[in-house]
C-alpha cells in the first residue's frame, strides 16, 4: 500500500499483465492494463503532463481556464487534474461519442460543449481554438503538444523497460490516437530496446494512417482537416479522422514497423472475451489492440513475447454497441435459476404469512390501538398543507426512490414545490416527522410515502400523480392555484422512475 498526498500521485505505474485464455499457446501475451489509471485510462498521463508542462512554462496561469477537444478520456483526465489543481475546464467533444462520457466530466466539475456529430474530430478541434482564441483560454493541443509523449517517454516506456527488463519485449502494439502514446513509448523503446518492433493499429474501414495520403495541415498551427480516408467507426479516441502530427512524427521518425488494421466486429468480440474469459474489463479499443496483438501472434515465432495497450475500462461504453447485447432484466436462463428453488420469485406472489398460534408461554398481543393524533399536530399538517404562497406540497422522505423520482419529474416539468422530508434531520427534532406522518395517515388514509397535495387537494402517491398528469387533471389543479404549467414538451412521467422498477420479463 501507498500513501500519497494527492490523487495525481496515483497516475501510472498500471499493470501488465499476461493473458492465459486468449492467447495462443506459443506466445506469451501480456496487456498493459491503463484503466487501473484514477480516472480510469492512459490519458491521465497526458492531462497531468500538459498541464504541469504549461504551468513550468507560464503557458498555463493560476485560475485561467483549460480547454481541449476530446473523445472523452482525455476530458476525463483533465477534469481530474484541473479539480485538484484549480483550473476551470471547458470540454469540446462531438455529440456522438458514449453519454457517460461526458456525464462523468460534468460530475468532475468541468463544462461540456458538444458539436455536431456531422463535423467529426476536426470540427471538434476547430471549435476548442475558436473558443480558445475568444476567451484567452490555455488550449491543450493533445494532438501537436510534444508534453503529451513526453508524459509516456517519462512514464509508460519507464515501465515497459522495467517489467520487461529480464525477459525482452517482441512486439509493442498499440493505437495512435493522439500520437501521444505511440511516440514517447516508441522513441524509448528504439533507444533502450532496440530489438522491440511497433505495431500500430487503426479501423480496418477507416485507414487513414496506413493509406499512404499525406494529412492536409492548416500551415500556421499544423492541424489537420478532415482526412479523406476516414470513415465512421466504433473504437471511441483509437483513430481520429486525422493524422495527429504527434503520429506524423511517429512514421517519420521510423518509429512504427508495422500498421494492423483491425474490424469492429473484432474490435467487440474481444473486448467481450476480455470480460468473460480473462475478467478484464476493457473497452471496445482495447478490443481493437488485442485483435491486431493477436493477428501478430499468430505468425509469431514460438516464444514471442507481445504487450498489447488496453487504453481505459469497459465502462466508458454503456451506451455504445458494446453493451447492446446485455440486457437489464433476467434473460430466460436467469428465470429458469430463478423458479428453480420457490422463494423470492418475481412470477409468484407470496402467500401471506401465517400468524403464530399463542401458547402458554407466550400469551397472545391484541393489536395495538392506532395512533391517535394529537389537535396540534393536525394543525401543523394543515398549515402546511393549506399554505396558499406553496400550494404544491410533497410529503416524501429523502432518498426514497419514489421521492426521488416525483423531484426528478417536477424540476423536469418546471413545477415549484415545496417537499417535507419527514425523515430528514431537520425532521427528526421533536419527532416532528414521526408525527406529521401520523396526521398524514390519519388525514389520506394511506400510510405509504410519497404524498402529493396541491391547492389543498390530495393527490396521491408517485404513481398517482404520474397518472395525474397524463389524465391532464394534475396541469388543471396547478392551473387552478396560480401555478399553471408553460412548457408545451412532452414529458413522459413513468421516464423518471428508477430502471429497476420498470416491467420485467
Amino acid at each position: 500500500m501507498a500513501r500519497f498526498d494527492s490523487i495525481l500521485g496515483t497516475i501510472g505505474r498500471t499493470p501488465a499483465v499476461r493473458l492465459a485464455r486468449l492467447a495462443p499457446p506459443h506466445v506469451e501475451l501480456h496487456v498493459k492494463l491503463e484503466a487501473a489509471n484514477p480516472m480510469g485510462s492512459v490519458k491521465d498521463r497526458l492531462a497531468l503532463g500538459v498541464i504541469e508542462a504549461a504551468e513550468r512554462s507560464g503557458a498555463l496561469r493560476p485560475g485561467q481556464t483549460v480547454i481541449e477537444a476530446t473523445s472523452g478520456n482525455t476530458g476525463i483526465g483533465l477534469a481530474m487534474v484541473c479539480a485538484r489543481k484549480g483550473y476551470p475546464l471547458v470540454v469540446v467533444m462531438a455529440e456522438n461519442f458514449s453519454v457517460e462520457r461526458r456525464r462523468l466530466m460534468r460530475f468532475l466539475g468541468a463544462r461540456v460543449v458538444l458539436t455536431p456529430a456531422a463535423a467529426k474530430g476536426s470540427g471538434m478541434l476547430a471549435k476548442a481554438a475558436e473558443l480558445a482564441a475568444a476567451h484567452g483560454w490555455f488550449l491543450c493541443r493533445q494532438f501537436e503538444n510534444e508534453a503529451n509523449a513526453d508524459a509516456h517517454s517519462l512514464t509508460t516506456a519507464a515501465e515497459i523497460l522495467e517489467d520487461f527488463a529480464t525477459e525482452p519485449l517482441d512486439w509493442f502494439v498499440t493505437g495512435y490516437g493522439t500520437g501521444g502514446t505511440l511516440k514517447g513509448v516508441a522513441r524509448v523503446l528504439r533507444e533502450h530496446s532496440p530489438h522491440t518492433r511497433i505495431a500500430v493499429c487503426e479501423p480496418d474501414n477507416s485507414q487513414v494512417l496506413g493509406s499512404g495520403i499525406t494529412q492536409p495541415r492548416a500551415a500556421q498551427d499544423g492541424t489537420g482537416a478532415s482526412h479523406p480516408s476516414f470513415r465512421p467507426h466504433l473504437m471511441q479516441g483509437w483513430a481520429p479522422d486525422f493524422i495527429p502530427k504527434l503520429t506524423e512524427d511517429a512514421r517519420s521518425q521510423a518509429l512504427i514497423d508495422t500498421i494492423v488494421p483491425v474490424s469492429g466486429a473484432e474490435a467487440l468480440r474481444l473486448a467481450r472475451a476480455l470480460a468473460t474469459q480473462e475478467g478484464i474489463l476493457a473497452g471496445i479499443t482495447g478490443g481493437a489492440t488485442l485483435a491486431a496483438a493477436l493477428q501478430l501472434a499468430a505468425s509469431a515465432p514460438e516464444g514471442t513475447r507481445i504487450l498489447a495497450m488496453l487504453p481505459d475500462t469497459g465502462e466508458r461504453y454503456l451506451s455504445t454497441p458494446l453493451f447492446a447485447d446485455v440486457p437489464a432484466d433476467m434473460d430466460a436462463e436467469e428465470l429458469a435459476i430463478s423458479r428453480s428453488t420457490p422463494g423470492l420469485r418475481f412470477d409468484v406472489t407470496p402467500a401471506a404469512a401465517a400468524a403464530p398460534a399463542p401458547t402458554a408461554a407466550v400469551p397472545a398481543v391484541a393489536a395495538a390501538p392506532a395512533r391517535e393524533v394529537p389537535p396540534a399536530d393536525a394543525a401543523a399538517l394543515g398549515a402546511l398543507i393549506d399554505d396558499r404562497h406553496q400550494p404544491v406540497v410533497l410529503f416524501a422522505l429523502e432518498w426514497c426512490e419514489f421521492c426521488w423520482s416525483l423531484r426528478r419529474f417536477f424540476d423536469s416539468a418546471g413545477i415549484a414545490f415545496r417537499s417535507v422530508d419527514l425523515d430528514s434531520v431537520e425532521y427528526q427534532q421533536d419527532d416532528r416527522g414521526g408525527r406529521l406522518r401520523a396526521a398524514l395517515t390519519a388525514r389520506t388514509s394511506m400510510p405509504t410515502i410519497p404524498q402529493l397535495f396541491v391547492g389543498g387537494e390530495f393527490v396521491g402517491g408517485c404513481t398517482d400523480a404520474f397518472d395525474a398528469w397524463k389524465s391532464g387533471r394534475l396541469q388543471q389543479l396547478l392551473a387552478r392555484c396560480g401555478r399553471p404549467v408553460t412548457s408545451t414538451a412532452p414529458i413522459d412521467p413513468y421516464g423518471f422512475l428508477p430502471t429497476w422498477l420498470h416491467p420485467r420479463a
